[in-house]
């Protein structure tokens, strides 16, 4: 049965929820709500890293859900059912090379958690924000990229391993093209309010975890250099367009790949300023 409502309990709690874009996989909900959190408080929904740790993920924010009122909700998508990166960081957006039908991919998730969160009471907000680290950075900047998103007035992508690119000359997952999507899609992803967050100490070139395909390489040897060739990458298409351009490159000084800590600076910038 698909899940449409979700109503978490107060502080740490976990939700089986089955969505309607894979029913056979089923996702678990890792939620913490504050004692003193009011429907109409902040939301913050969090996609965690390769690892598949939705509960720590959902932990690195309760400091924050603390002192903000913050609602926080982590989608988990686990190994046993969404296995490698395919599956999970490319949304499962393709089948041996060609685009599975829309109805399947994975990005219109998040969106669809934040309703059933909407739906159970736990929140009256019409928008929420969506933080996602490393392999949940990928998840977060695709799901833009490809169109959805629409439920959040704030994205970051913190400390993806690699990037796609908005341009439809090269095929998903190193470019847009393939998947049908049009020019008129690759202008609204540049103007969407997207946020890169690097740790400038995420230089680890060694790192087993760091992609290092051809298409990953070329961006860049660490995943510092591949948040500024990105940015960079896209501004420079958007001016050639001559489209409207809202991206922001945020640095944070001293972080390396560590979601902690880079959940804190995002917390601070959303809601502290700083």
């Amino acid at each position: 049965m698909i899940t449409t409502t979700l109503h978490p309990s107060y502080g740490r709690d976990a939700l089986p929820f089955v969505d309607r874009s894979n029913p056979d996989r089923p996702i678990t909900v890792h939620t913490y709500r504050p004692a003193t959190h009011q429907p109409d408080d902040p939301i913050v929904i969090v996609q965690h890293g390769m690892l598949r740790n939705g509960d720590e993920y959902r932990d690195f924010w309760i400091e924050a859900a603390e002192k903000h009122r913050v609602l926080v909700a982590a989608p988990t998508f686990a190994n046993e059912t969404f296995p490698d990166a395919e599956n999970y960081n490319n949304g499962m957006v393709l089948a041996q090379g060609v685009a599975r039908p829309r109805d399947h991919w994975l990005y219109g998730v998040p969106e669809r958690v934040f309703s059933a969160l909407r739906a159970g009471g736990a929140t009256s907000r019409k928008k929420a924000r969506l933080f996602g680290h490393s392999a949940g950075g990928q998840f977060a900047h695709r799901m833009l990229a490809t169109g959805y998103g629409d439920a959040f007035d704030a994205v970051m992508a913190a400390n993806p391993g690699w990037y796609t690119l908005p341009t439809l000359d090269k095929n998903f997952p190193e470019g847009l093209g393939g998947l049908g999507l049009d020019r008129a899609g690759v202008a609204r992803w540049l103007s969407r309010p997207m946020t890169i967050f690097a740790g400038d100490q995420d230089i680890d070139t060694a790192d087993p975890n760091l992609p290092a395909q051809p298409e990953a390489l070329a961006q860049g040897a660490n995943r510092f250099a591949r948040a500024g060739f990105v940015h960079a990458y896209a501004r420079h298409e958007a001016e050639r367009l001559g489209l409207p351009f809202a991206w922001k490159l945020i640095v944070v000084p001293g972080v390396g790949h560590d979601g902690a800590a880079m959940s804190r600076a995002a917390a601070g910038l959303w809601f502290e300023g700083g």
